[in-house]
């Protein structure tokens, strides 16, 4: 008899998977208060997932390379059927060993194989719709603004391979919204297929407050070879502005417009005169006129120049002043704030415009840079030391000061050069305990709106099981608790709290979740996030919940045209998910085409952990 088949062997590991299985129903016996409220239809859902839990408080690696040794399963793919599998595995040990399997009543497996995997089909399907031929992942586009202008802009969505569209209420408003769904209405009756809808609810905005904006500067440009030798001079018009008359729209092909204040100047420029000027810089310049129009004239430069309200231009003819004009005030320029470690900043908790640092003659910082907060809560609940992060995590910092007036942070990265923290970026406090409504008074009007028109429902930045319940109370409340809820995962309290915000959601199914890999990635360290998105994937597919992917999902080709090597790679891992969300950009539909594609190759290779092992065309040698 092999080493393996050695009789201490086999009942050493009989032994462990009997505990094993005690650990599960055990577990399930101390939490059956959590079963008693989950809906009737999904409690085999609510009882898997307990025993899953149950056993994974227990470290199995030692025993799962004894079972793989023995020839057996190695518990690795058992997530939709818990109990099923450790009794096939028991089953198995039982004729081994000669021993039996004595099963109480109450701890027959609530799904068998093959209920568990179709199970979590049946909640797919019930939440996002049908999956399509050849793919069983559902690719989900979140809507632009232009998607309420244009109609062939859902149509082209839909023709390339989109199934479910994504309204996101922090952005546009119920007119945009209307629109969006008149187009999809018409692009579903074109193609013979429906689209689901997510109306994301914007919740809690936490972002970054205004920046005082520097004043409006032109700056004119000729058009230069990599040589930096011209190759065609910047075309301006010039145009004057007032109240009756604004600034008429210039032809086409111009550089840039500049504003005059009221003058009658203009009605006396020909072809060939010249504006002469100093610029900002105290540079001499020149602008040659090429064309007159009734409201206007066009000219050229053939030098970088730089204006401001206020400019004096004066017009020459054969080396005569005809007279003076000047420039109009001109839009303000945005403005950041550059951070780095070591640097201070103020954030105050409301929207008087940001300032950046000022410094003494002598280099010392007299006040350091300040930025407001759009959530005053946060001055309540910020404690010294906490963490704090902006932009995606592009800027970091601890807390050094906390008070109800401000807080002041230090910051700590960037090392190497400086960032640009800029108005309405996010901030993520991972350490803080916020106590936050989860649904705003914003979030209530919208869903006036979004019950009459959704599939589904988006919570955004759920933290405890508690945060769910308004919403689902709120739905009954409209007579629209038929609608999908979506849990979106982007807060280190929803991971910590996760499970129970599974058993919550089954309460009142349809339920879904989506892994916001943004936010999440900055609150738990990014370093973190593979290991997170796993166990989230690994969890929702006990539970029978279907899971959307989403964040930076093929951005660079979303936006540039072109996808990166790992993005890649983060496109195939996306196919173990129930649906895949793609953001905006202007070549969204060259990025479903590009995704329908990779997603139905790797179906052929893998299927959520299990590895499908089709014939493999390398695998043939050549004789």
């Amino acid at each position: 008899m092999p080493q393996r088949y050695q009789p201490q062997m086999l009942e050493d590991v009989w032994r462990k998977m009997l505990q094993l299985r005690e650990y599960a129903v055990e577990f399930e016996e101390e939490f059956a208060r959590l079963l008693d409220e989950v809906d009737d239809s999904r409690k085999s859902s609510a009882r898997n997932l307990l025993h899953y839990l149950g056993i994974r408080q227990h470290d199995m690696r030692e025993l799962q390379l004894s079972l793989a040794e023995l020839g057996l399963s190695s518990l690795g793919r058992m997530e939709s059927h818990v109990l099923a599998t450790i009794d096939s595995v028991l089953g198995a040990l039982a004729k081994l060993t000669g021993n039996e399997l004595v099963r109480k009543e109450r701890h027959i497996p609530p799904c068998t194989f093959t209920e568990g995997e179709k199970l979590l089909n049946q909640c797919a399907q019930e939440l996002l719709g049908e999956s399509p031929e050849g793919r069983n992942v559902r690719l989900m586009v979140t809507m632009p603004s232009e998607a309420g202008e244009d109609p062939q802009v859902i149509d082209r969505y839909m023709e390339a391979g989109m199934e479910l569209v994504r309204i996101n209420c922090a952005h546009d408003n119920k007119t945009v919204w209307s629109k969006m769904l008149e187009y999809l209405h018409q692009a579903e009756e074109k193609h013979g297929r429906k689209c689901r809808v997510l109306f994301d609810l914007a919740g809690p905005k936490l972002r970054t407050g205004p920046i005082s904006p520097l004043e409006g500067i032109l700056r004119l440009r000729p058009h230069r070879d990599y040589r930096g030798r011209t190759q065609q001079p910047a075309y301006v018009w010039l145009t004057q502005v007032n109240e009756k008359a604004p600034v008429t729209r210039p032809p086409e092909d111009v550089d840039e417009v500049i504003p005059l204040l009221p003058t009658d100047l203009l009605k006396e420029v020909q072809p060939g005169d010249r504006w002469r000027m100093f610029d900002l810089r105290g540079q001499r310049r020149q602008f040659t006129v090429q064309r007159v129009e009734s409201n206007g004239c066009l000219v050229t430069t053939k030098k970088t120049s730089y204006l401001h309200a206020g400019t004096s231009l004066n017009l020459v003819r054969d080396r005569q002043l005809l007279g003076k004009a000047r420039v109009a005030k001109l839009p303000a320029t945005a403005q950041s704030i550059p951070l780095i470690a070591g640097d201070h900043l103020m954030l105050m908790p409301d929207n008087c415009p940001g300032e950046l640092a000022e410094y003494g003659e002598d280099g010392e910082l007299i006040k350091p840079a300040m930025i407001g907060c759009t959530l005053p809560e946060v001055f309540r609940d910020a404690r010294v030391r906490e963490r704090i992060f902006f932009d995606d995590g592009k800027i970091g910092g601890k807390i050094v000061m906390a008070s109800a007036q401000m807080l002041l942070v230090e910051i700590q990265r960037p090392v190497l050069k400086p960032a640009k923290l800029k108005s309405d970026k996010g901030i993520n406090l991972p350490d803080t305990r916020l106590n936050l409504p989860s649904i705003t008074q914003k979030d209530l009007r919208d869903l006036d709106f979004i019950t009459q028109h959704a599939d589904m429902v988006g919570l955004s930045f759920v933290r405890h099981a508690y945060d769910l319940r308004p919403l689902q109370d709120e739905l009954v409340r409209r007579k629209a608790d038929h609608l999908g809820i979506v849990l979106k995962i982007e807060t280190k309290e929803a991971f910590d709290q996760f499970p129970r915000l599974l058993l919550t959601g089954l309460r009142r199914p349809p339920l879904g979740v989506m892994i916001a890999r943004g936010d999440l990635g900055v609150e738990l360290g990014f370093e973190r996030l593979a290991e997170v998105q796993e166990e989230l994937l690994w969890l929702c597919e006990v539970a029978h919940v279907p899971v959307i992917w989403a964040t930076q999902v093929l951005e660079s080709l979303a936006k540039k045209g072109m996808p990166s090597r790992a993005e890649v790679t983060d496109a195939a891992m996306s196919g173990r998910a129930e649906c895949v969300m793609l953001n905006k950009g202007p070549h969204i539909e060259e990025a479903i085409s590009f995704l329908d594609d990779v997603l139905k190759r790797m179906q052929q290779h893998q299927i959520k952990k299990r590895n499908m092992l089709r014939p493999l065309s390398i695998s043939k040698l050549d004789s």
